[in-house]
């Protein structure tokens, strides 16, 4: 099993201080998260695409790439692309770059993108939100498939009439994931398509995501995939400290100005101390503690969900870098070693 973080680069008013970190410091921190990620042990990092003044993370390809050559083992990740709004060709150039940079470390996650505010910047209409995705999955995975590409044309995208894509990437081919917030169509999709799928559970119980697992699973057995080969992933908030109570008082702050900046914009009620200690508890989609307790909810999750990957989301809204950096640590040094244990006597 593969644990990592992932991040949508932050740039948030620090709750304590009423101060932004600047894009340019939130982007520098983030090639410091990725080495000592790799240097503690981790599999892999993710960096999520928003185009809004409270995230940094527009370009991940590129934010990736800047730590790619100073690191050795992990792998690199969008966690998401919004593939809806930008074009397969340059989506895979930037990330077969990446994969030559990193020595065919990189990854693609590709999603329709929960925050809309890329389309009107691209000039995508929100009418066109599956469609586009739908077309633009089918062209990038054509890509991925063949140095080549004869593309016929759609509503959304001239022909390609047998046209070379370059750089060609380390790894044949680049894997791509789908990205799923609970979507039954999604689910199916990459299950029809034998692509490893990643699910963001960010409330409820993740114990609730089951069925759509065993309709990603259905759907692949249908389409002549091995079920047993298919990789899962999850994404979820969390914290890791030294005790519980220093994680979840260390989380909240942060976490509740940032859930209550998305809240009002999507009209959901503040977000309150007791919702926030509700959602850690064992069952619960936050996975906020010392190293031993979230050590076992990975486990509960794995037991009940089957997956092979798990992204801590590190952090939402802005936090102590140093603090962030402390998390990074204890997933690698004590939380995966625990996971890793436990699973190797099973």
């Amino acid at each position: 099993m593969e644990i990592g973080i992932s991040t949508f680069l932050e740039a948030t008013p620090d709750p304590a201080t009423g101060q932004a970190v600047s894009h340019a410091e939130r982007l520098r921190r983030a090639v410091e998260e990725i080495v000592l990620a790799d240097q503690v042990g981790l599999d892999v990092y993710g960096v999520g695409e928003h185009h809004r003044p409270d995230y940094a993370g527009s370009a991940p390809a590129v934010v990736l790439a800047a730590a790619a050559a100073m690191t050795k083992r992990i792998r690199l990740t969008s966690a998401v692309t919004v593939l809806s709004s930008d074009d397969p060709v340059r989506v895979y150039q930037a990330f077969s770059t990446l994969d030559g940079l990193s020595d065919g470390r990189a990854e693609i996650m590709a999603g329709r993108g929960s925050f809309i505010e890329s389309f009107p910047l691209f000039g995508y209409d929100l009418d066109d939100y599956d469609e586009l995705f739908d077309e633009k999955l089918e062209l990038l995975l054509a890509i991925t498939k063949s140095e080549k590409v004869a593309w016929p044309g759609s509503r959304h995208r001239a022909a390609i009439p047998g046209l070379g894509v370059y750089p060609r990437s380390v790894q044949d081919p680049l894997p791509v994931w789908i990205a799923s917030g609970g979507n039954p169509q999604s689910a199916v999709r990459a299950g029809a398509l034998g692509l490893p799928i990643a699910f963001a559970i960010i409330g409820g119980m993740p114990e609730r995501f089951a069925p759509l697992v065993e309709l990603y699973k259905r759907a692949a057995a249908q389409a002549g995939h091995d079920p047993a080969r298919l990789q899962i992933a999850t994404h979820s908030h969390g914290f890791v400290a030294d005790t519980t109570e220093q994680a979840a008082d260390l989380f909240f702050p942060s976490t509740q100005a940032q859930m209550n900046v998305i809240g009002r914009e999507r009209g959901w009620p503040p977000y309150t101390r007791e919702a926030f200690d509700a959602a850690r508890s064992l069952r619960g989609a936050l996975y906020v503690g010392d190293p031993e307790f979230v050590a076992e909810k990975i486990l509960l999750l794995r037991r009940n969900l089957g997956v092979t990957r798990f992204f801590l989301h590190v952090n939402v809204g802005t936090m102590p870098h140093r603090e962030v950096l402390r998390a990074i640590e204890l997933l690698g040094t004590k939380v995966a070693p625990l996971v890793r244990k436990e699973l190797s006597r099973t």
